[in-house]
């Protein structure tokens, strides 16, 4: 699928499908049964031309597998999420078990300090949407490199700035109301995954913006944001691009400097 969206602009990189599929794509990038990685490095490199997939046992970092869609795996985070993200688990740091696993996650004593305490890290869990998908893999891929049939969940363009301004402006486009798009608080891997799934159920769905993860930023450029669609908003943000700022010379002096 070309977007129309992309072209008018101009991005560097390819909007990314994500698809659920029982059909493992070769060739395709993939972790390693049991080894740590980052979804939003598998995001960076489907950007850029590749196929990524993931699968339960290779969804690379214990958030990820929920972050992605396959189910709560949270539960695995020795001490409780809750206190990994707030003000760390002490008592298990203070445990030759802990101290063992402190060695690779420093994080599970001191805590990442992205909510001020378990009590509201808690209630933050709480809110995410946790999906178990239906298929055996999911996929990321250029969207221009989607084979016939494929139909994805939602696309995700990395953007800068002026992009991502022409973005929230198009979702709002055709619509009644401004609040066509969100940025809710969240892990890199929620806002491209997990929360377009949430927003795809919807009436009326929303984009979402995303990469806002601190400890996801590396991932990605300085400059570089994330914009998700789920795929039935997508359709219709495509068929409002003729006609729109999008051809006016405010916006084609705002690309030139891109």
């Amino acid at each position: 699928m070309e977007s129309k969206i992309a072209k008018a602009i101009g991005m560097k990189y390819s909007p990314v499908a994500v698809i659920f599929t029982d059909e493992k794509p070769e060739p395709a990038l993939q972790f390693r049964e049991g080894a740590w990685g980052c979804a939003v490095s598998m995001l960076n490199a489907a950007a850029k031309g590749r196929t990524a997939v993931f699968d339960r046992k290779t969804f690379g970092c214990t958030g990820g597998g929920t972050g992605l869609g396959f189910g709560d795996t949270y539960k695995n985070i020795p001490g409780g999420l809750e206190y990994f993200l707030s003000t760390g688990n002490k008592e298990l740091a203070n445990t030759e078990m802990g101290r063992n696993i402190i060695r690779n996650m420093p994080s599970l004593e001191r805590g990442e300090r992205y909510l001020k305490n378990p009590e509201i890290a808690r209630k933050f869990i709480d809110s995410l949407p946790v999906f178990d998908v239906p298929t055996e893999y999911i996929v990321f891929k250029p969207l221009d490199k989607l084979n016939e049939g494929e139909t994805p969940e939602a696309v995700i363009f990395l953007v800068n700035p002026d992009q991502l301004s022409a973005l929230v402006v198009l979702a709002n486009y055709s619509r009644e109301s401004n609040d066509n798009v969100i940025a809710p608080f969240g892990a890199g891997c929620h806002s491209i995954c997990i929360m377009a799934y949430r927003e795809a159920k919807a009436e009326r769905p929303r984009a979402i913006i995303g990469l806002t993860d601190v400890s996801a930023r590396k991932q990605v450029g300085k400059d570089i944001l994330s914009f998700t669609v789920p795929f039935k908003m997508l359709l219709e943000m495509e068929s409002d691009v003729e006609g729109s700022f999008l051809e006016q010379e405010e916006w084609q002096k705002v690309r030139e400097r891109n």
